[in-house]
């Protein structure tokens, strides 16, 4: 299977209902459904409010750019950066997103906990995966290219762009970036 690819400024911006921002959908699987097993979208935040709930779902939250936010949940409060690991959380909590001084754009992996399991991490230099077991791979190229390169070919993922594909068992897959977002889903 070949790597797919999409760049942020070629996905459609959906506005939201409370008028605090737009989500791209970059990605999903199945493609099109709207009960998708897993979903990767970058949020343009402009206001300060509640995030959906989505119960059932694991979901990963990542600041791209701007000064960042405060999500307060219910047993803790948490401050993330452009600089900040992801940050993991269920779906159904409630979580409520303060600016920390104005809009910030942000990667969002949604995942349906009955079908799959994923995991995301900020990547800066050399990343290489061998599966021991097939899984869809994810790389977010945020403020800088990365170069991907897998059995089949190399290839240049231009920054605010998504790359993603199935790998089988055994298939190395290595990421050179500075600055990127590392993706895994396993059915």
């Amino acid at each position: 299977m070949t790597w797919q690819t999409i760049r942020l400024s070629d996905a459609v911006a959906s506005p939201w209902r409370n008028g605090g921002g737009v989500t791209r959908e970059l990605a999903a699987w199945p493609a099109g459904a709207a009960d998708w097993t897993w979903r990767i979208s970058v949020a343009e935040v402009a206001a300060s409010g509640p995030f959906s709930c989505f119960p059932g779902v694991q979901r990963w939250f990542a600041v791209l750019s701007g000064s960042g936010v405060r999500l307060r949940l219910p047993q803790a409060e948490h401050r993330l950066t452009a600089a900040s690991a992801p940050f993991e959380f269920d779906g159904a909590v409630p979580v409520d997103c303060a600016l920390l001084d104005g809009p910030t754009q942000d990667l969002n992996l949604m995942v349906r906990r009955d079908r799959a399991v994923a995991r995301m991490r900020r990547l800066s230099g050399r990343q290489r995966l061998l599966a021991d077991a097939a899984r869809t791979v994810a790389v977010y190229a945020a403020g800088a290219p990365a170069r991907l390169r897998d059995e089949n070919a190399v290839f240049e993922l231009p920054a605010h762009g998504l790359a993603w594909r199935v790998v089988p068992a055994g298939v190395p897959v290595e990421v050179t970036t500075t600055d990127a977002l590392w993706m895994e889903i396993e059915p």
